[in-house]
């Protein structure tokens, strides 16, 4: 499969959805859109789809003047999970398996995401966390418990907002005092940054760290000193999303991907149908 190919339709919905945040007039969405196509048209066809999204997002910056378009979601998406927080927690801690239920509320939280498809709809979020743990977790769940129980240092790649609020689940089970926090550097489409992270009241709990990137991923030579520190340092690396996957798999770490998976590029690579809650360990991917 041509996951560049596959992946355009979706950039220039994103370019649409990008340039109607920012303005009403629909001779501005088509200008815009008349431009970002041409430009799409040069790009390296070769990159992955979170590094071409880069790309894009920042051309619409510089289109647009707007430094966040998705903030007003990303905003109402932290204070919905917010809401919920105190039912997932009650939820996890009357589980007789804590650690694997908040691990599943992460995953079904990675459904807020706005790369994939445009604004999603509150009671599809909530469904997703209510029926989460009727969802088949596929993966290396014991090997997971085993790099957990071992690790002194765990390096924590969030994903998206609102979804970040619902990690808190699982760092809580992992042990705060051995994780540290990475987000995004810069905004990007609805990626948290430091900023979220706050807000979800990460900073009370663990250190945090912001990559220095505005890839909706992690592409490591993008990425500041202190990220690429801390991800070669780790004993153990939790990634978070399909954007952390499609940049870092394989990378040679011991790192486990926590992903929904949302697109048929990933479900080949995963060997798992798009919908399936994932949790498996990089060397399957090396």
């Amino acid at each position: 499969m041509n996951t560049t190919l596959h992946c355009i339709p979706c950039f220039v919905r994103q370019t649409l959805d990008a340039s109607r945040k920012v303005a009403n007039d629909p001779a501005v969405h088509e200008q815009i859109m008349r431009e970002v196509l041409r430009w799409m048209s040069d790009m390296d066809m070769s990159l992955s789809p979170p590094a071409l999204a880069q790309r894009i997002h920042r051309r619409l910056r510089e289109l647009t003047g707007v430094a966040d378009p998705y903030r007003e979601e990303k905003d109402l998406h932290n204070q919905m999970a917010l809401k919920l927080l105190p039912e997932l927690r009650a939820q996890v801690a009357a589980s007789n398996d804590p650690l694997m239920t908040a691990a599943h509320l992460a995953i079904a939280g990675n459904i807020i995401d706005l790369g994939p498809k445009s604004g999603l709809d509150e009671n599809e979020i909530h469904d997703a966390l209510r029926h989460a743990s009727e969802k088949p977790l596929e993966g290396d769940l014991i090997a997971f418990r085993a790099e957990v129980a071992q690790a002194k240092t765990i390096l924590y790649l969030a994903d998206n907002c609102g979804e970040i609020v619902f990690d808190t689940l699982l760092i809580e089970q992992l042990g705060p005092e051995r994780v540290t926090l990475a987000v995004r550097g810069m905004p990007i489409i609805n990626d948290a940054t430091l900023e979220d992270a706050v807000t979800a009241g990460l900073d009370k709990m663990v250190p945090m760290i912001g990559n220095g990137s505005d890839a909706p991923g992690t592409i490591l030579d993008d990425c500041n000193e202190e990220f690429r520190q801390a991800f070669e340092s780790a004993d153990l690396i939790i990634s978070k999303g399909q954007g952390n996957f499609e940049t870092l798999s394989p990378c040679g770490k011991n790192i486990f991907y926590l992903l929904k998976v949302k697109c048929p590029v990933v479900s080949e690579s995963v060997c798992l149908p798009v919908g399936t809650h994932v949790l498996c360990h990089g060397r399957n991917f090396s």
